[in-house]
């Protein structure tokens, strides 16, 4: 397969796709892609782990920054990575077709069940500061409408979320299909969250023989338990963005529980017919149970 091309912009409260237009790429530079709440730290920790040989690393988004993020000047962003000497990793959260593709480059996409996807995704959006909206929302540039704090509801928010594809932030199912569709290009790999619950030395060990890490003499096991959700959790603080300042609660409201099937006492059978139908009609039945399942499909 070649390189997918850009062919549109994406351009929210949250994110200016042009900010990947010249972005200069270098060889090795690691994209982690997310939809959001998939796993994007959890990925970040594990590459920094692999590019830092397992040492404390401090402040992981502090050197892998979301270039997309419309709120940080993309000067900024870009004087950071050029300034690095150590091999590059950064995050997205842009589908496929407004994202840049660079031969040179390696994309991770992370995955998780749409389901979970919400749950989380309502924790982290309900317990933002009302700094963290005025930062959104008054910053020169908004285009589309201000993002407004979600009611307690996470059953109403799980519901509008999936009636509207991914309200109020972006298509969920377009996002995920996009990813799949390029799943076979030889810098693409594709990465799911519950097969780094389920087994994450392996997952590990995946990661590093797609970045060339798999025969390098590392200590893995202090890799594994730096990557570990108990570490994470500690360290909370230096893996958040800022720290955690943009939530109420701080670092351990973004570390917050990852844990899957929250969902499981709250929808009826019903209800995850209709959540498993719409994911089949949107994305394929190989898509859809690889999204809800992972390796186990």
């Amino acid at each position: 397969m070649k390189q997918p091309s850009k062919t549109r912009e994406m351009h929210n409260f949250m994110m200016n796709s042009t900010h990947w237009n010249d972005f200069p790429f270098r060889e090795g530079d690691v994209v982690i892609g997310t939809w959001s709440k998939t796993g994007t730290t959890w990925v970040q920790q594990i590459i920094a782990q692999l590019i830092f040989g397992g040492s404390e690393v401090p402040n992981v988004h502090a050197m892998s920054p979301w270039v997309e993020l419309r709120v940080m000047p993309l000067e900024e962003k870009l004087e950071l990575l050029e300034g690095q000497t150590h091999r590059r990793f950064m995050k997205t959260h842009l589908p496929v077709d407004a994202m840049v593709f660079d031969e040179r480059a390696r994309y991770i996409y992370v995955a998780r069940d749409g389901r979970d996807v919400a749950w989380s995704m309502h924790n982290h959006h309900y317990r933002f500061t009302d700094e963290f909206y005025a930062m959104v929302n008054e910053t020169p540039g908004l285009v589309g409408p201000k993002v407004e704090r979600p009611t307690a509801d996470v059953e109403a928010y799980y519901r509008d979320w999936l009636a509207k594809d991914g309200a109020p932030w972006w298509s969920f199912f377009d996002h995920v299909k996009s990813w799949w569709s390029v799943r076979e290009l030889d810098n693409v790999l594709l990465v799911h969250f519950a097969d780094l619950k389920a087994n994450l030395a392996a997952e590990i060990r995946r990661i590093a023989d797609f970045l060339g890490y798999g025969d390098a003499d590392l200590p893995w096991e202090q890799i594994e338990q730096h990557c570990g959700f108990d570490y994470m959790k500690r360290n909370a603080s230096q893996v958040a963005p800022l720290g955690g300042v943009l939530w109420e609660g701080g670092a351990q409201t973004f570390i917050h529980r990852g844990t899957n099937g929250r969902w499981r006492d709250v929808l009826s059978d019903q209800d995850i017919a209709e959540y498993q139908a719409v994911a089949e009609a949107r994305l394929g039945a190989d898509c859809a149970r690889w999204l809800e399942l992972g390796s186990r499909a």
